[in-house]
């Protein structure tokens, strides 16, 4: 699976930092972790996440963002986070953050962003050097409980050109739908820039449905719960396929090719799926619906991509054409232009799957 090409939309930076760096970090800036031994708090970070609750999942990055808040430490984590997904196989990312989280050392909204592009930029060209070519994007990501997603909509078209290809807005679902942020959305539909929102991962279809209708996204952020619309009353068509009844959202979804950033390791410690076995991904993908595999945080999981492959192909049955399908799937999907797409699925993708599967 490593050798693999592959392609992360959902990716967060404070989900994926350096068990060390933090450790380093925290030492500097007098925040207590639980633990200062790096393998320890590793252990921490995912034991924590594994609380079947989004809540408590989010508690844990209290720590991580503790470690965000000079232009220093975004860079260094930011040019870090690039150089873990190109050694994993990534060949196209897209990390998304929330530059609100980040000003308690005096930073600027503009000065966040800065700081985190350069550190990109600067891990793209390690990885270059290294033999690991990369591509990334950001997307600046808005909380939803909070009321700047207008202003953090400016923030994300004022550094489009310089790194941030989209926009996002995340944190606790339940009661804080996406059409509260209406106006954000419709000023950056308006502006061109393409949006992904998290939806139907701690609360159901009513979410998706306010995301991609209410609110016009792009992609959905998780989307395992579109699959309570879904029944499958077993056997398969005649073209092979799953039979099942499709509800009018999902079929909405489905046959608009709606991409839905699936997390199966994430969705199993929140409890949005009870297993990767038994995550909807798999029946997703035989329904055709269209699904991109993602890590969500690295860290808290305890996950790479290449991992969530693994996982899929010994505990779902996957195959190579899946991972391929589900590969090509997110790069379709990502905020690239399409000729840049185009380019990566020809020169990258194309020949890293056959070469793989030849020497295999």
């Amino acid at each position: 699976m490593r050798r693999l090409p592959k392609v992360s939309l959902h990716d967060h930076l404070d989900g994926g930092l350096r068990p060390a760096t933090i450790v380093e970090i925290a030492s500097a800036n007098g925040h207590v972790l639980p633990t200062t031994d790096p393998e320890e708090l590793r252990a921490w970070f995912r034991d924590s996440a594994d609380s079947g609750s989004l809540v408590r999942y989010l508690e844990t990055f209290d720590h991580t963002v503790a470690v965000m808040q000079d232009a220093e430490s975004l860079a260094r984590v930011a040019t870090e986070a690039v150089l873990d997904l190109a050694a994993d196989g990534v060949v196209y990312g897209e990390l998304r953050y929330a530059p609100e989280q980040h000003l308690a050392g005096g930073l600027s909204l503009d000065e966040v962003v800065v700081a985190v592009e350069q550190g990109m930029r600067r891990g793209e060209e390690q990885a270059a050097a290294a033999g690991t070519p990369i591509r990334v994007g950001t997307l600046v990501t808005a909380m939803r409980h909070a009321d700047r997603s207008a202003e953090i909509a400016e923030l994300a078209l004022r550094h489009r050109d310089a790194g941030v290809v989209g926009f996002d807005i995340a944190g606790a679902e339940i009661g804080f739908p996406p059409s509260n942020h209406l106006a954000a959305f419709d000023r950056l539909h308006a502006e061109n820039l393409p949006v992904t929102i998290h939806a139907g991962e701690a609360s159901g279809l009513e979410s998706i449905a306010d995301a991609v209708h209410t609110c016009g996204a792009q992609r959905i952020g998780h989307g395992v719960r579109i699959a309570d619309d879904v029944e499958l009353t077993g056997g398969t068509d005649r073209f092979g396929m799953p039979a099942a009844r499709l509800g009018r959202l999902a079929a909405w979804v489905r046959d608009r090719g709606v991409v839905l950033e699936l997390c199966p390791s994430s969705n199993v410690q929140t409890g949005a799926a009870t297993s990767v076995a038994d995550h909807p991904v798999t029946a997703l993908k035989d329904l055709g619906f269209a699904v991109a595999v993602n890590t969500d945080n690295r860290l808290m999981s305890g996950t790479s991509l290449s991992r969530e492959f693994a996982l899929l192909a010994d505990e779902a049955g996957w195959r190579v054409a899946d991972v391929e399908r589900a590969t090509v799937t997110a790069l379709s999907a990502s905020f690239l232009p399409f000729d840049q797409r185009l380019a990566l699925a020809e020169d990258v993708l194309r020949p890293g799957f056959a070469t793989a599967v030849t020497s295999a």
